[in-house]
């Protein structure tokens, strides 16, 4: 399995906490990090909170931060063996649409992804998967939120029951890979998490990623 994210990314302190051999002409070793001063809840939601901070800046300077706390989530790329994907179709309120997504889910207190990603697919397609594969994870927000996406790929899926939230409601269907390519291509497929978890199967199939 994958090293977790934390020892491959960048904290924003010096070129050593930048990964693979980087020449020192092309990053800096100046800081960047700020420091919390002081913090408080602005707004305590079901899902995720928003916080204000107060920091110290590199300069030795004060400003403000005001950014989302999110628990975190898991999406499943959940490949059927003859190359087909599951997919759903989801309305989103905030855009007042329906996306295709692929599923996902937030990461309950304690859960290690893993264990979510497979309650979620279950939970969500009713399917359960007997390969399971790290493949990344990615900050989606970073100017506003705190919030990550595990990606795992899901083989060997076998149909069952779902079980999903009682205001949860969504459509699952199969489509080819070649066919959810060209959704991304045309727009039709255009929500994050969809778009990056596509191409990243495409790296995986084509190029051994």
């Amino acid at each position: 399995m994958k090293k977790d994210i934390t020892d491959q990314c960048p904290q924003g302190t010096g070129l050593d906490a930048v990964p693979g051999d980087i020449p020192s002409d092309n990053v800096s070793t100046t800081t960047l990090t700020e420091t919390e001063l002081a913090s408080e809840t602005v707004f305590k939601g079901r899902l995720m909170h928003v916080k204000r901070d107060r920091v110290r800046l590199p300069n030795g300077g004060e400003s403000t931060r005001e950014y989302i706390v999110h628990p975190g989530a898991v999406v499943i790329i959940p490949l059927f063996e003859n190359g087909d994907l599951l997919l759903e179709r989801q309305h989103r309120y905030p855009l007042r649409r329906d996306f295709i997504e692929l599923p996902a889910g937030k990461i309950d207190p304690g859960e290690d992804d893993l264990t979510c990603a497979k309650r979620e697919l279950e939970e969500e397609t009713g399917y359960t998967a007997s390969e399971w594969r790290e493949v990344t994870t990615i900050y989606p927000c970073i100017g506003y939120s705190d919030e990550r996406l595990a990606f795992y790929l899901a083989k060997g899926l076998q149909d069952g029951t779902h079980g999903r939230d009682h205001d949860e409601f969504l459509e699952v269907f199969r489509l080819s890979f070649a066919e959810a390519m060209q959704w991304v291509k045309d727009g039709r497929i255009c929500e994050t998490k969809t778009v990056i978890g596509l191409f990243w199967l495409e790296k995986m199939l084509n190029q051994g990623w």
